[in-house]
């Protein structure tokens, strides 16, 4: 394995592991996170240290992960670090938006009838997640399926029927649901 592949592989071990750190365990690590999800940056570098599996990581580490192409899923304001979305251990509160006229979401083809029957729902997460371009929302849906579909939601719509739309970050729009009746199928 090259040394590029290596730090690579080290960046997404970290990634993960921050997702579980910020987004879902904080409280296993005696992690306190604030109501808007940050947590002090040098305490969770204490913890990574504290690790065997990430004794390695460095400030400059997060920071090399934060400036990898893709989806932005991190943040760092002053001294404190986030993740932007997916969490479980709390609810974020982002300001409302308004979104594009149109927006994408992927899915996987099982689950297509539901959706015709009930719309977008959060499922077992605390919002939908929808993309600004057809490519970003197969990218996003390949985690989950080897074959995703992807669907066009009428987001103006959605916003004018009083659907209100979040925006954590530059390809990414929230919302608690879509009806049916704004989404079109292939």
């Amino acid at each position: 394995m090259t040394e590029d592949r290596y730090h690579e592989a080290r960046l997404r071990k970290l990634s993960r592991f921050l997702a579980l750190l910020l987004r879902h365990q904080p409280a296993r690590f005696g992690l306190p996170l604030d109501a808007e999800g940050y947590a002090d940056l040098d305490a969770v570098l204490h913890i990574l240290k504290g690790l065997p599996n990430f004794r390695w990581a460095t400030r400059a580490d997060i920071d090399a992960l934060l400036a990898l192409p893709g989806r932005k899923r991190f943040e760092i304001v002053g001294g404190r670090i986030r993740a932007l979305y997916g969490h479980t251990a709390i609810r974020l509160t982002y300001p409302p938006t308004t979104p594009p006229d149109v927006l994408y979401h992927g899915t996987a083809p099982e689950n297509l009838d539901a959706i015709r029957h009930k719309g977008l729902l959060p499922m077992r997460r605390q919002y939908v997640h929808l993309a600004t371009t057809p490519e970003m929302a197969r990218t996003i849906a390949l985690r989950h399926t080897d074959e995703p579909v992807i669907l066009r939601v009428d987001a103006a719509s959605a916003h004018a029927a009083g659907v209100v739309f979040y925006h954590p970050e530059e390809n990414i729009y929230l919302c608690e649901g879509v009806p049916a009746e704004l989404i079109l199928f292939p």
